[in-house]
């Protein structure tokens, strides 16, 4: 079955001076979302589904969505304070929804297949969705290790397979300004724990500084089974139970995952990418966002216009 790709476009874009999910990076008037789309299609994805903002649904339809019509099927979900499991509450002061996780689990009414999950703003490549979309198709099943014939023992849970892109965290900074990244501890190829590190600034990272810049780190582009939708609610719910009354937590989705992985509910298989990773955390990055657009289509990687 072909997957959807979801998007997150909640995000308002305080550090960038806007709504950076529809400015226009490439010659023909491009978002970088536009890229996105373009890719998860060449690669088999059926249905888009854009996780937005009620309050900036009419001018996100209008400006970047319509323009997808008879390409590939297209959903809304909302994400706000107020969606929240029964018997929580938002606190009096609270401002913004609850971070990439929640944005998630406002989805999962309409996540009948695999999925992959992705930000709105930033450019992933071709070579990402390709190898997120051959594993999507046909995700790996693990093996119980239980023998039927024997009867000795139970078969243990199978654990739900995911995957994420990964990407090298001295290939994902601003030259304007911090970035936070999920920081990966990887084994045998697959994730065993994601920490969130913020504030992290380019002079930070090199050769004898605190980060090597060789750190695999997450940037929100997953691969997921629908069984992603029932470990994220149970840990939601505990988020809220534990920081609910907090103004500026936030439930993040990678650490969500991660959590799974450390409950044995789930193992992550990242995957290595040819691509390069680029985005618009501030609005000084978007000349460089540009250049590399137009350096992908010198390359002949892209059309000059995609839609």
């Amino acid at each position: 079955m072909q997957p959807s790709l979801l998007v997150l476009a909640a995000g308002m874009g305080s550090r960038y001076g806007g709504l950076k999910q529809i400015d226009l990076v490439g010659p023909a008037g491009e978002t970088v979302l536009d890229y996105a789309v373009f890719d998860a299609v060449r690669s088999g994805f059926k249905r888009v589904v854009f996780v937005i903002r009620e309050e900036f649904a009419e001018l996100f339809k209008t400006q970047v969505a319509a323009k997808y019509a008879g390409l590939i099927a297209v959903d809304y979900v909302f994400q706000s304070l107020a969606a929240l499991p029964a018997g929580f509450s938002t606190p009096a002061g609270r401002e913004k929804p609850w971070g990439t996780g929640h944005a998630v689990w406002c989805a999962r009414a309409v996540l009948d297949g695999n999925f992959a999950v992705i930000n709105a703003d930033d450019f992933y490549g071709a070579d990402s969705f390709a190898q997120l979309g051959k594993f999507l198709a046909a995700p790996a099943r693990a093996a119980t290790g239980y023998d039927p014939m024997s009867g000795h023992r139970p078969p243990p849970p199978i654990l739900a397979e995911f995957a994420m892109v990964g990407f090298r965290l001295d290939r994902t900074l601003s030259e304007h300004g911090a970035v936070s990244r999920g920081v990966c501890t990887l084994q045998q190829g697959q994730l065993r724990g994601i920490v969130e590190q913020t504030g992290i600034f380019a002079s930070e990272v090199g050769a004898g500084k605190k980060y090597s810049g060789e750190e695999t780190v997450s940037m929100n582009c997953w691969g997921f089974t629908p069984a992603l939708l029932a470990g994220l609610d149970v840990q939601f719910r505990e988020f809220l139970k534990e920081k609910g009354a907090e103004l500026k937590s936030e439930f993040y989705l990678p650490a969500a995952v991660a959590g799974m992985v450390a409950r044995a509910e789930a193992k992550v298989r990242v995957l290595p990418t040819t691509s390069t990773w680029f985005g618009v955390t501030y609005r000084e990055d978007k000349p460089r966002v540009q250049a590399a657009i137009a350096d992908l289509l010198a390359r002949g990687l892209y059309p000059a216009r995609l839609f």
